[in-house]
């Protein structure tokens, strides 16, 4: 077996990389680009934990190459350095440190000096988490209780509007996830994220796509009411299965408006158990807060009309393969796998400790709610009701 030689990659081969990462190409489709294993591409993305370092840029007081070959030049023609210095408009001290730096009068050249000066400069930036530990012990505590980094940051700026010191953004925290060198989060820490991948992926990334079935008088999301598309109004839900192995499932129901989220224990996924089930759920609220359920293709629902006619609640189904069209029920279940990850088996769990899952989610500050919480807006929207 004859080994290839390791590759090194180029500055433009590492940028293609990342663009291809971005657009939420797998390791083995960007590894096929230099005919290499994928392991060969995650060696460079994972040194950053998949999120692209940014640009390098020299600095404008920096010394440039065409400045040193100078200075090389009248070392070579004996200049002293005041006047090395004079001639290049710079501090005498700035010529000493460059040429002692450098491997001294004797050793000095111009083109090596400026990439070793390069290579010194690549220093981390000070992580604000490393140097606040107030900030990063009010980071960890949310990130257990299963909170999004994206909802951590908004929270404190929610909560501490006028103190600079105590906000950070959702991308330092995910970085100080990611890259471990910065050290002031640790690395168990991302057990609790939605995703716990040791990369960080695109979120161009492979949504999941299903092969359903044909649905009978199935009532098309393009002749859902515009206040339902917009979100005016409460009383419109999204839902979907969650698949668990040994084929447990729960339903998964969460309403438009307040982004509150309801779970159902589903026994078996065959249309009259879940109709049974979801007409059963449907009695616990007013009808002012149930108005209509928009589901997409799965044969769970094939008997969507006795739902209608027992509860009162349209039923609008989404086009083939086009899950972006109950946004909110998709992003509710990547949020539950973090309690119920794929293969676990799910038909265990009660009623009641669904309710818990449920109510843990409807507690966390929501950036689309301007970080009131679901279970906030709900409540107000149920008050309204009875006034």
């Amino acid at each position: 077996m004859v080994r290839r030689t390791r590759i090194i990659y180029t500055d433009s081969q590492k940028a293609l990389m990342w663009d291809r990462w971005k657009k939420g190409e797998s390791l083995q489709q960007i590894a096929q680009l230099f005919d290499r294993n994928h392991s060969s591409v995650q060696r460079i993305l994972a040194k950053s934990g998949g999120i692209r370092p940014p640009p390098r840029i020299r600095s404008s007081t920096a010394l440039t190459l065409a400045e040193r070959e100078e200075i090389s030049r009248s070392i070579v023609a004996g200049d002293s350095m005041r006047t090395i210095a004079k001639n290049l408009e710079r501090a005498t001290s700035t010529i000493s440190r460059e040429i002692k730096r450098n491997g001294g009068i004797e050793a000095y050249r111009a083109a090596e000096a400026d990439a070793a000066t390069w290579n010194r400069a690549h220093r981390p930036k000070p992580c604000k988490l490393l140097q606040n530990r107030q900030l990063a012990s009010a980071v960890a505590t949310k990130l257990r209780q299963r909170w999004s980094p994206q909802q951590v940051a908004g929270w404190l700026k929610y909560t501490h509007p006028g103190n600079e010191e105590l906000h950070v953004s959702h991308e330092t925290i995910y970085k100080t996830l990611f890259i471990q060198t910065r050290g002031a989060l640790k690395k168990e820490l991302t057990e609790h994220l939605r995703r716990t991948r040791v990369m960080r992926r695109s979120r161009h990334h492979t949504q999941k796509t299903d092969n359903h079935g044909q649905i009978i008088d199935a009532v098309s999301i393009s002749e859902r009411p515009a206040t339902v598309e917009d979100r005016a109004v409460p009383g419109h839900w999204e839902g979907d299965l969650l698949f668990g192995s040994g084929n447990s499932h729960i339903a998964t129901l969460v309403e438009r408006h307040t982004r509150y989220v309801m779970l159902v224990k589903i026994a078996r996924k065959d249309t009259q158990t879940v109709i049974d089930a979801l007409i059963k759920h449907a009695g616990k609220l007013p009808q002012e807060l149930y108005k209509s359920l928009t589901w997409d293709r799965g044969k769970e629902l094939a008997d969507h009309k006795r739902f209608t006619l027992a509860t009162d609640i349209q039923v609008y189904f989404c086009d083939p393969r086009s899950p972006w069209q109950r946004g909110s029920n998709e992003n509710t279940n990547g949020l539950l796998r973090q309690y119920f990850p794929k293969g676990m088996d799910i038909s265990g769990y009660s009623q009641a400790q669904l309710n818990a899952v449920a109510r843990q989610l409807n507690e966390r500050p929501r950036k689309t709610l301007n970080y009131e919480t679901p279970a906030q807006r709900f409540y107000q929207s149920l008050s309204l009701i009875h006034i």
